[in-house]
């Protein structure tokens, strides 16, 4: 069994007869199911937090920590209230987030950027149910979550598709999982492919595509499981600028068909300006929200705006925060490197 680090849940000697072993939270169990037996093998760990996500993104439930008091009525779906997360290591505990809080409201585009080391891929992993062992409080449409759930959808930097399905498999995958009958599952893997413009190319597989288009058959696959919210790990960190821009323009197509609420962990100050609504500045570790800037850029937009005065001055204005913290991180990682050398 791989682990799910690379995303592919497989057992190696099933691969011809497509065999998959996926890890299902139910009844707060996690259970195994291989192809399409209607059996479940006994409970068993899953292989990592990569495959948690796949599992949250299929679940037919949501798991939820029950005792936990429902938040007050909020227009927020998702509300992240004073997380602290630390991490033991060699040299002593790192706070990697401190007393982070954001809300999110239903249909926003919430752009989350900082230096390396700020604590951002935690926060995703705290949201998405993949770290526990935290301070502080997620809820998502009211509900307090501990652990995966299907609410929220995961895209990460990882090439994720299976290569020994097409493009509309890969997108039915998770539909399949769920029990949906074949028919249905393959309509609505169909749309899903419209939707991010591979139509033509259903029947082809990852090979045959370019990074952009496997990275938009994840994104497919991820919205076919129909989730509150959407969480994007620098899906196009690999792409080169004038392809991120142009898969810029495809996503905020689809969010504004879809009013999809959406969290997108970036690096790229061009990307977090042109895709959000909103942005969280982050500081170096340990990670705190240092600001929030409204972007008050009109909708719909596209890749054009980016030569626009107003979308020059958004980008300066975050440059200027983020310029003192990637030199704290910067100054820090040399510091790091010298001591490693003097202890050799």
């Amino acid at each position: 069994m791989q682990h799910a680090h690379s995303a592919r849940w497989i057992d190696e000697t099933s691969r011809g007869s497509d065999t998959i072993c996926v890890v299902l939270p139910l009844d707060g169990m996690c259970y195994t199911r291989i192809g399409q037996t209607s059996g479940m093998t006994a409970p068993r760990k899953s292989d990592g937090p990569r495959g948690i996500a796949m599992a949250a993104a299929i679940a037919p439930s949501v798991r939820v920590d029950a005792g936990a008091a429902k938040a007050e009525a909020t227009s927020a779906i998702l509300v992240v209230d004073d997380v602290v997360k630390r991490f033991d290591t060699p040299e002593g505990f790192l706070t990697a987030l401190d007393h982070v809080s954001l809300s999110v409201a239903p249909g926003e585009f919430v752009g989350v950027i900082g230096p390396s080391g700020c604590g951002k891929s935690t926060l995703f992993n705290v949201i998405g149910g993949l770290l526990d062992g935290y301070e502080g409080t997620v809820q998502v449409a009211g509900e307090r979550m501990r652990g995966p759930h299907a609410a929220i959808g995961m895209i990460f930097q990882e090439e994720s598709t299976f290569p020994w399905r097409t493009v509309v498999d890969n997108v039915a995958f998770p539909l399949e999982i769920a029990g949906l009958p074949k028919r249905e599952r393959y309509e609505r893997a169909q749309h899903f492919v419209r939707l991010v413009g591979l139509d033509g190319f259903e029947r082809r597989y990852p090979a045959e595509l370019s990074g952009g288009m496997r990275q938009r058959v994840s994104m497919a696959r991820t919205l076919a499981a129909q989730p509150k919210i959407l969480l994007m790990d620098e899906p196009f960190a690999a792409l080169d600028e004038q392809t991120r821009l142009l898969l810029g323009d495809k996503v905020l197509q689809i969010q504004q068909q879809l009013k999809q609420t959406t969290l997108l962990i970036t690096h790229n100050i061009t990307e977090a300006v042109q895709l959000s609504d909103r942005i969280l500045v982050m500081t170096y570790r340990p990670g705190r929200v240092k600001r929030i800037v409204d972007i008050k850029l009109p909708r719909p937009r596209s890749s054009e705006i980016v030569s626009s005065e107003a979308f020059g001055r958004y980008v300066a204005q975050i440059w200027s925060d983020l310029r003192e913290e990637a030199s704290r991180g910067l100054t820090d990682e040399e510091a790091r490197t010298l001591r490693e050398g003097e202890d050799r």
